[in-house]
């Protein structure tokens, strides 16, 4: 069953306020958020890891405040891949001011849905994914920021874990069928090749709990010596879930975020979604204040950070080399 939050009814007081009174009012914006995995519940700011507070928080500093000049829906997939197109089309028919959304596949399904609404969300490279033909100026109704400088970290990310145990024979992939089968795919197989890495991947169909459990029950039969973990929304919001059985299955793990790491993952070169999901809250106040989205550039990260779980490197036994941990931007105890 779909999940949705509708917050913002205006109060019993305010309703009771004469008309001429509640006319004075200022218009209460309206933005849908829907995000593929992570429950309504979570997308707040006390919730839904450390992005999605940032957001929030800027929101709030930004001057809105929702309940009062600033009306919410809520929305999620739950991890449920089929129901994209759907909720995009219950959404569009509401007809918010702004959908804040994010990863490929739905926005895939947004910019077949409305032409004319706009949408902020968070991409992984939308440039080599055909979402936009110019970073600088998008155009048409979509913006945002990308999660990456480029499919080119992937190959980065590999050689940092290769650094890191260096008897890393076999590699494992985990991640959503389009970045395997694009471009990222093709980045870290050149890269497994350079570095004589056998690479692997897994797949989940979706973003369910149940499948993760499952996808890393096949992981024991390919034996890998190390996991690399993909960008998707689906992997962010089952990312305690996949430090949990890393450990468990003993599988040092590349992440792409800092909240992966701090959940108990081995290793992150990540971008700061802090300040990237900042960035959006921003775009949706320029749109807010009249702006085409089409006019406001994707954002894209050029720094990343080196993040190192002690915790867990102590868990897998491990002997990281001295220079790596001295380069780390931050080890996590």
């Amino acid at each position: 069953m779909r999940r949705r939050e509708f917050l913002g009814v205006l109060s019993g007081a305010a309703a009771s306020w004469p008309p001429a009174v509640r006319a004075q009012q200022p218009k209460a914006q309206r933005i849908a958020i829907f995000h593929p995995a992570i429950p309504t519940t979570l997308l707040t700011e006390t919730g839904g890891g450390s992005a999605w507070r940032a957001f929030f928080g800027e929101l709030r500093r930004l001057g809105y405040v929702e309940g009062d000049n600033l009306i919410i829906e809520r929305y999620s997939a739950e991890g449920h891949h089929e129901r994209y197109a759907a909720i995009a089309r219950e959404i569009v028919a509401r007809n918010p001011d702004v959908i804040v959304t994010g990863t490929n596949p739905v926005v895939t399904a947004f910019k077949a849905t409305t032409s004319t609404i706009p949408v902020v969300a968070f991409m992984l490279d939308p440039l080599h994914a055909g979402l936009v033909t110019s970073l600088g100026r998008p155009g048409g109704n979509l913006t945002g920021i990308t999660l990456d400088a480029g499919v080119e970290v992937w190959g980065k990310r590999l050689e940092i874990l290769k650094e890191a145990i260096p008897s890393t024979a076999k590699a494992a992939f985990l991640g959503m069928r389009g970045g395997w089968e694009g471009m990222s795919g093709q980045v870290l197989r050149d890269a497994a090749a350079r570095l004589g890495i056998s690479l692997t991947f897994t797949l989940p169909e979706n973003g369910t709990r149940s499948e993760i459990e499952r996808v890393f029950a096949a992981l024991e039969q390919q034996r890998p010596d190390a996991l690399l973990v993909s960008g998707e929304g689906d992997l962010y919001a089952n990312r305690q879930l996949i430090a949990e059985l890393s450990v468990k299955k003993r599988l040092p793990t590349m992440c792409p975020y800092r909240d992966h790491v701090e959940a108990g993952a081995l290793m992150g070169y990540a971008v700061d979604l802090a300040e990237l999901l900042r960035r959006m809250a921003e775009d949706v106040h320029q749109i807010l204040k009249g702006a085409k989205p089409g006019d406001i550039p994707i954002y894209q990260p050029t720094k990343f950070e080196l993040l190192i779980n002690l915790k867990t490197v102590k868990a897998l036994d491990l002997a990281l080399p001295p220079a790596l941990l001295a380069r780390a931007d931050r080890v996590i105890e």
